[in-house]
């Protein structure tokens, strides 16, 4: 692991997309997607997503119509999240915009002044996440919101367990790292600490969601024709314990602290 977030193979970014139109890849866009539209303030406009990948929370949220700037280190995630956006309607197209760089260096890239900040699925990559949830923290204005998803080190033993792989889950539940599905080494977080991260930088937090509980072990399965239904029970049970402690990621939502100034 590394403080930059970028692909370690050629096919990643192939395999990154299409883990996104697999059941559990749907709904953890759908569950992050419904999580910021319960959040969001009503005169949000402008929204940083910090290693955006692919572009497909970019594209969600610039449907909505939110101006929506993606910020990422790979040329080739970007590539591909440029291949998405060309599919799009022109209105949309014209509220995305793409930058190429590191999401710690996002003041000095994007500016300041966001209404939310983004960041999914990216901290569970990097040796030390606090550089990054300070500049993201950095780039929203005071008040501002600070989406954060994470792998939940709390749950790692539960898809080996639930799926038959005994040794696999006794060895998960005394780790906090893996190589998941994608090929590549990864660390995961527990509330605690990402709560202790998240004020260190600046933001406190207000709620938190756990995605992913009863359908993380199915594997890459297509999404099948009752994903609604999936989508309402996973939604429930994250929103409340027992459920959302067993959760594969948590979901979590801060706001910067009225006093931050910007740096």
């Amino acid at each position: 692991m590394t403080n930059t977030w970028t692909s370690t193979s050629d096919d990643l970014p192939d395999r990154y997309t299409r883990h996104a139109g697999t059941l559990r890849g749907a709904l953890r866009h759908e569950l992050v997607a419904r999580a910021l539209r319960t959040h969001l303030l009503a005169d949000a406009q402008r929204i940083l997503d910090v290693g955006g990948g692919d572009g497909h929370q970019a594209v969600q949220l610039a449907r909505a119509g939110y101006v929506v700037t993606l910020l990422d280190p790979d040329i080739k995630m970007l590539q591909h999240a440029e291949t998405r956006l060309a599919a799009e309607a022109n209105d949309v197209r014209q509220r995305v915009t793409m930058v190429h760089g590191p999401g710690e260096q996002a003041c000095d890239l994007v500016g300041t002044g966001f209404d939310a900040v983004c960041c999914h699925g990216v901290l569970m990559y990097l040796a030390d996440p606090q550089p990054l949830l300070k500049a993201m923290v950095s780039v929203v204005r005071p008040g501002g919101l600070v989406s954060l998803l994470a792998k939940s080190a709390n749950a790692l033993a539960m898809r080996p367990g639930l799926k038959g792989q005994w040794a696999e889950a006794l060895t998960a539940m005394t780790t906090t790292t893996e190589t998941g599905n994608l090929g590549v080494p990864s660390r995961a977080h527990t509330l605690e600490e990402l709560r202790a991260l998240l004020t260190a930088a600046g933001a406190t937090t207000t709620v938190w969601y756990g995605v992913r509980i009863f359908a993380d072990h199915r594997g890459d399965e297509p999404i099948p024709g009752n994903f609604d239904q999936i989508v309402e029970l996973e939604w429930y049970g994250g929103s409340r314990d027992p459920y959302r402690q067993v959760a594969r990621l948590l979901h979590l939502i801060a706001h910067r602290e009225p006093q931050q100034d910007a740096q």
